[in-house]
């Protein structure tokens, strides 16, 4: 036990931090979000995201190419809103964390088919 938390809140509060990290980091449905940040550059008929020069929009940028300095941010958020408002954060953290799961598990079926 971590202070209040058990170790089940833990993996569950996890698997619904790497679900949202990677809805807010990768997800086309997310794109809205980022697209403020980041330049697109096109070389070789390819397309690149860069981060936006300066100011604000940069901080933001690099914090939104780095999945790491995201999910610590998103941890953050998810047990202090686990901690200070539960009843409101409880169906977020485990719809979150089913969706995580779902992911996990369709990851390893393309992997099993092959795809």
């Amino acid at each position: 036990m971590f202070g209040s938390f058990s170790l089940e809140a833990i993996f569950i509060i996890g698997l619904a931090s790497f679900r949202l990290t990677r809805l807010i980091v990768f997800d086309k449905i997310t794109e809205f979000i980022r697209s403020p940040f980041f330049d697109e550059v096109i070389e070789d008929d390819e397309v690149y995201l860069v981060v936006k020069p300066k100011g604000i929009r940069k901080w933001i940028g690099e914090l939104l190419s780095c999945y790491w300095c995201t999910g610590i941010w998103v941890s953050a958020f998810l047990v202090a809103g686990h901690t200070f408002f539960l009843d409101i954060f409880t169906p977020l953290i485990l719809i979150l964390a089913i969706a995580g799961i779902a992911s996990v598990i369709e990851t390893i079926v393309r992997k099993w088919l092959g795809e």
